[in-house]
């Protein structure tokens, strides 16, 4: 881990993952001083927006799509099936796994330096507001992070030492403090590119409903569905660049800021804009959405007999932004925080937004069912599927895995530069059984 924040890494992917040839445009740690004056601090904040986009690589932002049974890899790779994607792609060697670890970290290392020099400043509402932006990416790194590997090694600073895994419940109390810190720095919403307080709320609202605390989720999900800024908005004006009013945060992921293409790895050679086309949605992805669902044709569509996720439509002619929280997912976290059937009154008001009718179900367990459908229809292909399955136990099950990959296995490089990190148990118990 040492050599992985200590430098930018770019790492070429083959076949199934992406490759990062991203050259730096910013000097996120080139500034060397103990003090730093106004403008160095502006170059940082845009250098911590840059590299918040594009460090987690593809990997990074599609892998909850990729392995939550939704998507399938494309052509006759072996890997046409979520179960063999799934078994094939996910192991210690796999840069999959590996990719966005390498990504989350080194993007913590410029994070942490941004951090410390943002905070040598006098002080003043700018300062704080550009530490809200730097406890706002540390925490939504170690969101994704934790959610991936559970027991992870948290670096705050710059000190090139070996780190110790914090255990889950732990680790999970840390990203909840990063954003209720993000939440006290943070500025009114200005627009949906710029970290505020209300984005803040949005991810602390995620992270409750991760740590089991349903409530609480509820109740941050609620006052960020009162806030006056934001309003449930027509789909295709979200996707398609329309002015809409419910996109909380998302990252702009300019070509000339960021190497994440999505909708090259979704679309075909055949579409006007042309495409990659390594991935494409399940059969019964396809089938899920309703005649009477306005999400269906911005979500999926054929180019061709060709299926294709739809929310990312550049090709490879340009890059999508990162829609990285909207109010929809308020909406949900509140029903399922509330309950049964507390929760019933968000969940048919997002439906019946959306061109469909209430849903009625009859008790706990069928109300959580058509939470997590209506999660699954409005949340497809923005990076929810994997851990919506692992946080309630239906993973296995699903997608016809075992247990093992409810969680990613620390990369084998890892465990070899940084002696105190000991792989998952169940990934051990994996190798065992191999052995």
């Amino acid at each position: 881990m040492k050599k992985i924040m200590l430098t930018p890494i770019l790492i070429c992917l083959p076949l199934l993952y992406c490759c990062d040839r991203h050259l730096d445009q910013y000097p996120h740690n080139g500034i060397s001083s103990e003090l730093i004056c106004e403008e160095d601090a502006q170059l940082l904040l845009t250098g911590a927006y840059n590299i918040a986009q594009y460090k987690p690589t593809f990997n990074g932002w599609a892998l909850f799509d990729l392995i939550g049974g939704d998507i399938i890899r494309t052509g006759a790779s072996g890997m046409n099936t979520p179960e063999l994607l799934v078994t094939m792609g996910i192991t210690p060697n796999q840069s999959i796994v590996a990719s966005p670890w390498n990504g989350f970290y080194a993007g913590l290392y410029q994070i942490n330096v941004f951090i410390e020099k943002i905070g040598q400043l006098p002080q003043s509402q700018k300062k704080d507001e550009m530490l809200a932006a730097g406890h706002f990416f540390r925490g939504l790194y170690y969101y994704n992070i934790t959610a991936r590997w559970r027991n992870i090694p948290i670096v705050t600073s710059t000190i090139d030492t070996d780190v110790p895994q914090t255990p889950e419940e732990e680790a999970w109390i840390f990203v909840a403090e990063e954003f209720k810190e993000a939440i006290r720095l943070g500025s009114d919403f200005q627009d949906k590119n710029h970290v505020s307080h209300q984005a803040a709320k949005a991810l602390l609202a995620r992270t409750y409903l991760a740590m089991g605390m349903m409530k609480e989720a509820a109740q941050v999900a609620e006052e960020v569905i009162a806030d006056g800024n934001f309003t449930l908005s027509d789909f295709n004006s979200i996707f398609r660049g329309g002015y809409n009013r419910e996109e909380i945060f998302s990252f702009a992921n300019l070509v000339q800021e960021s190497s994440v293409n999505m909708s090259s790895y979704y679309y075909t050679k055949q579409s006007p804009v042309g495409g990659a086309y390594n991935f494409c949605p399940t059969q019964e992805a396809m089938d899920m959405y309703g005649p009477d669902d306005s999400r269906k044709s911005v979500s999926v569509d054929y180019q061709g007999s060709n299926p294709v996720l739809n929310k990312y439509c550049s090709g490879d002619a340009g890059h999508d932004p990162l829609y990285i929280v909207r109010l929809a997912e308020m909406y949900l976290i509140s029903a399922e925080g509330q309950g049964y059937p507390e929760g019933l009154g968000r969940l048919n008001e997002l439906r019946v937004h959306r061109g469909l009718s209430p849903a009625a179900p009859a008790s706990e367990e069928e109300f959580l069912d058509a939470v997590l459908d209506e999660r699954r229809l409005e949340l497809f292909g923005e990076g929810f599927r994997w851990f919506d399955l692992v946080r309630t136990g239906r993973y296995e099950k699903t997608v016809s895995v075992d247990s093992r990959y409810t969680v990613l296995p620390i990369p084998a490089r890892e465990l070899t530069l940084n002696k105190r990190l000991k792989q998952h148990p169940l990934w051990d118990a994996a190798s065992d059984n191999k052995n």
